[in-house]
């Protein structure tokens, strides 16, 4: 069976694989990106009108869910949104909801490389990345065209829209409106249950490991997975572990305690020795995994956050992992309508590319040689390639515009890697566009990693 749908950054065994952990929201339980999206920006518009006094007519704000992307950065500072390619170098820029003026991006941004351990920057790489970015652009954009306002400094902006979404997490905010409309955020998938049994048929343990509490939990799993199962009678008996508000990433690096939950009705109890088979809240990957007598390598873990999920996880417990990027499966599909821009644009640039060559022949004579050079071929060399550079330009315009309208690419900053792209490929063993991409396949499926040529080795 092809395994296209699952792409592989380091060799990975799955008949090795003795347990699969799942993160729930979004890779267990898939959300309507959007629908949640757009409650999630107006929860934070409504959070900064009533909690920290931004003025009511930030309620009019309209969500454009195609506004940003995952895996951009906030310059708290400036007011400014940024992609980064793989070296934190800029290569887009936003100041509220226009682009930034190439100039005025050049002045600012003299030092092209971004530290983002530096409180001035805030990367946006949550589930939520949609409506954070979208709402702080719209808040910059108003302080800027209204001045009477008194809307607070950029850096403020930031720091209240992050808080506003961080209470409407801690408050319920959000889950109170999915359990009044579950239909409406959360999307049913019966192939997903199916492929789970299938996978405890050959014998492989099931866990989850997720930040929401127990009750939002049991809403999900009840309304999710338990329709659809044919050897379990419920989700409990179809994971071996659940562990619910396991606070990652702190649950990968820190030794909180776990506590046994009932999950008839959601009372707990201390855990005193080993753990047993069931339910659970906070704890620690430490103990989880010493308990099961498991080395790292015997463990995979599937997420979608990449520092909640995916970084932290690699670094501090040497688990698998896969990662799944929702976007990922719109992104593929419009690269195999970009081929054709692409193939005119290589074949430009092979064009261009040995004008370009006696262009810093003859330019190279000039000033290192006391003969004359043709004045009038370098003049129309300059105006072919500059011809060449107009035509090349409009189709990348052209190719860009079928991914995001702003940002482009996902994964790519120009040519290069976009920095998300390198770190979905420095941490995480595998990944796809959902959990069942991989659930679909063999429990028993060898992905080899390809063999990546250097830049010296490819002709």
């Amino acid at each position: 069976m092809s395994t296209q749908k699952v792409y592989v950054n380091r060799t990975l065994n799955l008949k090795k694989i003795k347990y699969i952990g799942l993160d729930m929201d979004h890779t267990l339980v898939r959300y309507n990106t959007e629908n949640f999206e757009r409650l999630s920006h107006t929860t934070i518009i409504d959070k900064l009108v009533s909690k920290k006094g931004y003025p009511e007519v930030i309620r009019k704000f309209q969500f454009d869910f195609q506004f940003a992307l995952r895996g951009l950065v906030i310059d708290r500072q400036r007011g400014n949104l940024l992609k980064l390619n793989r070296y934190t170098a800029i290569r887009n820029s936003f100041h509220g909801l226009k682009p930034l003026d190439y100039k005025i991006h050049r002045k600012m941004y003299h030092s092209t490389y971004i530290d983002l351990s530096k409180s001035d920057y805030l990367a946006v790489d949550t589930s939520f990345s949609y409506s954070l970015a979208h709402a702080y652009s719209q808040l910059v954009d108003l302080k800027d065209s209204d001045p009477s306002l008194k809307l607070p400094e950029y850096s403020i902006i930031a720091d209240d829209v992050l808080d506003a979404l961080d209470e409407a997490h801690r408050d319920g905010s959000l889950k109170d409106a999915v359990r009044k409309n579950v239909e409406h955020y959360i999307i049913k998938d019966e192939s997903v249950v199916r492929a789970l049994e299938k996978y405890k048929k050959h014998g492989k343990k099931i866990f989850i490991v997720t930040n929401s509490e127990f009750h939002y939990s049991k809403l999900l799993l009840d309304y999710a997975i338990n329709p659809f199962l044919k050897d379990h009678k419920s989700w409990v008996d179809l994971f071996e572990y659940v562990v619910t508000f396991a606070q990652k990433p702190k649950f990968f690096y820190e030794d909180s305690r776990f506590l046994k939950v009932n999950p008839e009705d959601g009372t707990m109890t201390n855990v005193e020795g080993k753990l047993t088979p069931g339910v659970y809240q906070g704890g620690n990957a430490k103990k989880f995994t010493s308990t099961l007598d498991l080395e790292g390598d015997d463990i995979l873990y599937i997420g979608d956050h990449i520092y909640g999920d995916i970084l932290r996880l690699k670094k501090d417990c040497n688990w698998r992992t896969a990662m799944i990027i929702e976007e990922l499966e719109h992104e593929i599909k419009q690269n195999i309508t970009a081929e054709p821009y692409m193939a005119e644009i290589d074949s430009l640039m092979k064009q261009k590319e040995p004008l370009e060559d006696i262009l810093t022949d003859l330019m190279t004579q000039k000033y290192e040689r006391s003969t004359k050079v043709d004045e009038s071929k370098i003049d129309q060399l300059q105006k072919e390639i500059g011809d060449f550079d107009t035509q090349i330009s409009q189709l990348i315009k052209k190719q860009q515009a079928l991914y995001n309208p702003n940002w482009g690419q996902l994964m790519r900053a120009g040519n290069e890697e976009s920095y998300f792209a390198y770190q979905m490929e420095r941490y995480a063993c595998v990944y796809m566009s959902k959990v069942e991409d991989l659930f679909d396949l063999s429990p028993r499926t060898y992905f080899r990693a390809p063999r990546r040529p250097l830049s010296h080795e490819v002709e």
